[in-house]
């Protein structure tokens, strides 16, 4: 059903001064199959011009946006029609985008340069600030009229959107005088802390930046919006009960997907996600009294070491099924233009390449560990993700004939995935003895140590430190090498996805309880174990200074983690050990200003580079508080093992899959 014009103007007479002035033609609009979309009127604190132009992504997405603003000069609707953007596409950001609430359905869009594109302005009330432009000059713009704080604040809210500590929040000192015992407190404390690094875009949240450390003289990229830092964020706005800013965030970046990233005259493939994101407040073109929001994103060309952030994609996933299941609206995963962004992101995972295993190949840095560790080749954290996004994936996609290819592709690499990992990847004290009497250069179908792994691999530290009852995934396995260091995120994702199987769930949590000391100790978690120390440090990291022994990425305890730990122990029905972790961390968290990382073989001490009030360990802990308030709502993030997937499992398995691995035993083929 068609939406009058006057259901939001009035009077006819200001219709036709608005329509003389080039109102936009909103029955055009609603006749192209948007027949849910409402136009909504928004508070007014925003100035907004709507311009026509054609879209600036790769994609055939349908897209609908909201264009009910207030005009600056009057207190009424008044819409505008604008040229081009050609300033804007060759500035490599895209402009702001609104109206998260709407939706094309039915015909298609051939016409893209009617998709409408807002600019928004702020209110009248103005004052001008320095803002540095992606040229790196700085430019005078006139932004709203904030409030006394430090320059470093105004620059702050200028640039990305965020909330300084001291509009509305206790700043860092007044917190720090009185340390915080009670948990009921420290949660009040740390939700005061995740709003104020809350990102605004055109007056909506998009996100949480990674840090609002104000006592840094550098922000560095820690002011900008990274999709990993906030799938806990998002996850505790989902079980506060505050759905928009995860759909605005899973909107926005979906805008980003496509956009054209380059790096030496080199673009990637469509459907990698960015890194990260920032909000800028730049001048509007031809007007000095106003200016508009543009989301900056950063693909890895920006990002130290230039690595493409292969994880992006996969927690994107996770979190729009995470919102569907914990808001109830399934309206946005529905949408044609996030169907297309998901099939984009596993048409790009599930591609041929050299490799002959079922494990996404990846370079060192491009997960969590950002940096140059020795996880270059097929690092656990990437293969449980990329499993649990595939099970999250393949539950959201819309049943369709043009699907039905890669729905095959999804469950066979399902099937491929779990096996190698749970054959290959595990190891306990059995399979320790058994690795350790391996012949080598064996070269047939009925090889038993079929990657070439030379006994003299096994690590001394890891004979003696092996439990009698427990086990893990290794952190990583190529040709002729396994990397036996504990990776707890890659451990705890693979319970969590049911990459790993019911027995080998709890033999990791019972190594979590079994080193206790090592894995926990003063403060949960480690992020890997042991550290790489000596000659064996430097020929890895390259001498990292970030990266020493017990810091960082390198055996460093991250609070964050805690959730994850959470979930894990939740769909195993074992939530005691998660709570007596959580109870460690209140200890000290509020006391310490909430710390990215802890430092020193059992996290005595802050990080030595560690950013303060960093987000993500604020929204971990509050994830992991209110999950275990309400375990049932883990199961948004808790995948179950498919039937279908287990019984082709067994099926392998009676073939005797140790001593033989050919086609003969198996119906369907599969790459394992």
């Amino acid at each position: 059903m068609l939406l009058y014009v006057n259901a939001l103007i009035k009077s006819r007479s200001y219709y036709n001064s608005c329509k003389a002035e080039g109102i936009i033609n909103f029955r055009f609009l609603l006749t192209m199959g948007a027949s849910e979309a409402a136009l909504q009127l928004l508070s007014g604190e925003l100035s907004c011009q709507v311009r026509t132009s054609s879209i600036l992504v790769k994609s055939n997405s349908l897209l609908c946006y909201e264009h009910c603003f207030k005009s600056k000069n009057h207190g009424n609707l008044r819409y505008k029609q604008i040229e081009g953007l050609s300033k804007l596409r060759n500035s490599s950001r895209l402009n702001a985008f609104r109206g998260l609430h709407s939706v094309f359905r039915g015909k298609k869009l051939h016409n893209w340069s009617n998709l409408l594109i807002s600019n928004c302005r702020q209110p009248e009330r103005v004052s001008e600030t320095i803002i540095k432009g992606g040229n790196g000059k700085s430019m005078h713009t006139v932004g709203p009229k904030i409030p006394n704080h430090s320059p470093d604040e105004q620059i702050m809210k200028q640039e990305n959107g965020a909330r300084p500590f001291s509009e509305g929040f206790k700043t860092a000192s007044a917190v720090n005088s009185k340390p915080r015992t009670n948990a009921d407190s420290i949660e009040d404390e740390a939700w005061h802390f995740l709003r104020a690094a809350m990102v605004y875009y055109c007056g909506n949240p998009v996100g949480t930046i990674a840090a609002n450390d104000l006592s840094e003289a550098t922000m560095l990229n820690y002011d900008q919006v990274f999709i990993r830092d906030f799938i806990p964020s998002g996850i505790a706005f989902l079980l506060k009960g505050e759905y928009d800013i995860v759909r605005n965030f899973i909107l926005h970046t979906l805008q980003l997907q496509s956009w054209e990233k380059t790096m030496d005259c080199y673009s990637p493939g469509q459907g990698l996600m960015p890194a990260s994101f920032k909000v800028r407040t730049v001048p509007l073109d031809n007007d000095e009294s106003a200016t508009e929001d543009v989301l900056d994103p950063d693909f890895g060309e920006a990002a130290i070491g230039r690595v493409a952030p292969v994880d992006s994609g996969l927690w994107w996933i996770i979190l729009l099924r995470a919102y569907g299941k914990c808001s109830g609206d399934l309206s946005l995963q529905e949408r044609v233009d996030v169907q297309t962004g998901m099939k984009m992101v596993l048409k790009l995972c599930l591609a041929d390449g050299f490799d002959m295993f079922p494990t996404l190949l990846v370079t060192d840095g491009s997960c969590m560990i950002d940096r140059r560790m020795g996880i270059h080749g097929h690092p656990l954290e990437i293969q449980a993700l990329y499993y649990s996004a595939l099970l999250c994936a393949r539950e959201m996609l819309a049943p369709e004939e043009a699907s039905t290819d890669l729905v095959r592709a999804l469950n066979n690499r399902l099937l491929a995935l779990s096996f190698h990992i749970r054959e290959y990847y595990w190891i306990d004290v059995k399979k320790l003895n058994e690795i350790y009497r391996y012949k080598t250069e064996e070269y047939s179908y009925d090889a038993i140590n079929k990657f070439n792994i030379y006994p003299d691999q096994i690590p001394p530290w890891l004979v003696e430190w092996m439990p009698s009852e427990g086990g893990y995934l290794i952190g990583n396995l190529q040709p002729a090498h396994m990397d036996f260091r504990f990776f707890s995120l890659g451990n705890l994702w693979s319970i969590v996805s049911s990459l790993a199987n019911i027995d080998q769930s709890h033999a990791i949590l019972d190594l979590f309880e079994a080193k206790w000391e090592d894995l926990v100790a003063d403060m949960p978690l480690k992020i890997c174990y042991p550290a790489l120390e000596g000659q064996e440090w430097r020929i890895i990291t390259g001498g990292d200074p970030k990266n020493t022994p017990w810091s960082y990425h390198n055996g460093g305890s991250w609070p964050t983690l805690l959730w994850q730990l959470t979930v894990a122990c939740i769909k195993m029905k074992r939530p005691e050990i998660a709570e007596k972790a959580i109870k460690i961390a209140e200890r000290r968290l509020t006391r310490d200003r909430w710390p990215e990382y802890y430092d020193t073989k059992r996290g005595g001490f802050i990080g030595k580079q560690a950013r303060l009030f960093q987000t993500w360990t604020i929204a971990g802990y509050l994830v992991a508080k209110l999950l275990i308030a309400n375990p049932e709502a883990a199961k948004m993030l808790i995948n179950v093992e498919d039937t279908e997937l287990l019984s082709a499992f067994s099926s392998i398995l009676s073939s005797n899959p140790r001593r033989k691995r050919s086609r003969k035993g198996v119906k369907q083929s599969f790459i394992i």
